[in-house]
């Protein structure tokens, strides 16, 4: 398990589809996702299936909070994807399905959670990701983590009768660990 402030990564287990399969059938989840086709049950644990034949460092861990500091509580998944050791990049993802959870910065903890084990454990030099124009919501939740705008892929998606923009943005080693050392309290 990887740990933060009040929330862990851990590893998928099978008991997780269904929360999964609930938060990918319901439009406002799904809505900056690329997906567009309700799934299964069966799909997704095929899906699953295809995950477990991963590097274990490629498969994407399960985001469990724990918001009264006693049970946790599953909300969402993440993960680095597309691993290129060559040049020590990696692409992020990342899904928090209840909505219950939304909006009190979950998904932020995760995303530094995440940051810190890709720059620290595995040794990457960058990490980037993808996010739709039409989501503003995440792209301030990237900019507060430290992730800078690097291009547009201009109507590169297409959602709910229209094309809206793929923003790329990523964040580079040295800058996180520059942004660690502002946010880290100094002795006097």
């Amino acid at each position: 398990m990887i740990y933060g402030d009040g929330i862990r990564l851990r590893a998928l287990e099978k008991e997780d589809l269904p929360h999964f399969v609930r938060w990918l059938n319901d439009p406002e989840v799904r809505d900056h996702l690329n997906l567009y086709h309700p799934l299964s049950m069966e799909d997704e644990t095929r899906w699953f299936e295809e995950q477990m034949k991963q590097d274990p460092v490629q498969r994407p861990l399960s985001i469990e909070i724990q918001p009264t500091g006693e049970e946790w509580i599953l909300v969402g998944n993440c993960g680095l994807v597309t691993l290129d050791w060559r040049n020590r990049a990696a692409e992020l993802g990342i899904q928090i399905g209840e909505k219950a959870y939304w909006n009190q910065g979950y998904g932020t903890r995760a995303i530094q959670v995440l940051l810190k084990y890709g720059f620290q454990t595995l040794n990457l030099h960058r990490l980037w990701l993808r996010v739709y124009s039409s989501n503003p919501r995440a792209i301030r939740v990237y900019q507060k983590a430290g992730f800078i705008h690097e291009g547009t892929l201009r109507e590169g998606h297409f959602q709910d009768g229209r094309y809206v923009d793929v923003e790329i943005m990523s964040v580079l080693r040295e800058e996180w660990y520059a942004r660690q050392e502002k946010e880290l309290p100094h002795d006097a």
